[in-house]
């Protein structure tokens, strides 16, 4: 493993305008990163998280996958987040994972909102995906998926499953303690770096949300947090660090054995 510098991107939204979106993000990314940098941005970051799919969603082809193609190989970064995807007649709250060479790996959301009718018009997807770079293993998930623990749990065999979790949000601010509580206890629990990037402003359903994106190591110890306004921010995560936590506090190896079965 070597050191992985993560870039984070916390932003308002301008609802369900792609063009509008796109081109806020592509002026920050262009501004403030560097090539190498694993470049993270919020869920359904170009349209704000919109019940409105039949109008907004694109396939793997449209203009959103085409936009992260080109900034991912001119900026020679790695660049998340999610979007609407169609595929097979179906819609997707989509986390995508997009490498400078254009390669384009991808999950979909497996635990819907229902809360908000998520569920009414997106598909549930059944498969993690937890990408590698750098050495570095990272299971990618998408906001609700915080809710539930065992989606995100190390399956452990020899060795912890991933080294870092990654969670792109539209989180609201009435409901930020549970959002920094449960990144708190992910880390902890997996004794992994978890990252969680929220946006932030109201959107037009008139909820506020607060942004509270945070860096968190493996012992639970909050490497960053900002709240209430647009912040770009890059750091440096340290295999030593977390290989020594691990090897101080070896609580992984007496973990409960269990598999995840794909329905």
């Amino acid at each position: 493993m070597h050191p992985l510098s993560v870039t984070l991107i916390q932003s308002n939204l301008v609802w369900e305008n792609k063009a509008a979106n796109l081109a806020h993000f592509g002026e920050k990314i262009q501004a403030k990163t560097a090539p190498g940098q694993l470049v993270i941005l919020p869920e359904m970051f170009s349209t704000g998280f919109s019940m409105n799919p039949a109008q907004l969603a694109e396939t793997m082809e449209g203009t959103t996958v085409q936009w992260m193609k080109t900034i991912a190989a001119e900026q020679k970064i790695i660049l998340t987040g999610s979007a609407i995807i169609e595929e097979e007649g179906h819609f997707y709250n989509r986390l995508l994972w997009v490498l400078p060479n254009g390669t384009v790996a991808h999950y979909n959301k497996r635990h819907l909102f229902a809360f908000a009718g998520e569920n009414q018009f997106y598909a549930a997807g059944n498969k993690r995906l937890i990408a590698a770079v750098n050495g570095w293993k990272i299971n990618l998930q998408i906001c609700y998926d915080l809710r539930f623990p065992v989606w995100a749990r190390q399956q452990i065999q020899e060795a912890p499953e991933f080294d870092l979790l990654v969670y792109v949000a539209n989180w609201p601010e009435r409901r930020n303690h549970a959002w920094k509580t449960l990144l708190i206890a992910r880390a902890i629990e997996n004794q992994c770096y978890v990252i969680g990037v929220n946006r932030v402003g109201e959107d037009a359903n008139g909820i506020n949300h607060s942004g509270d994106t945070m860096l968190i190591d493996p012992l639970g110890q909050v490497v960053y947090h900002c709240a209430h306004e647009e912040a770009i921010s890059t750091h440096i995560l340290d295999p030593q660090h977390l290989q020594d936590i691990r090897q101080r506090f070896p609580f992984w190896k007496d973990a409960d054995q269990f598999n995840i079965y794909h329905i």
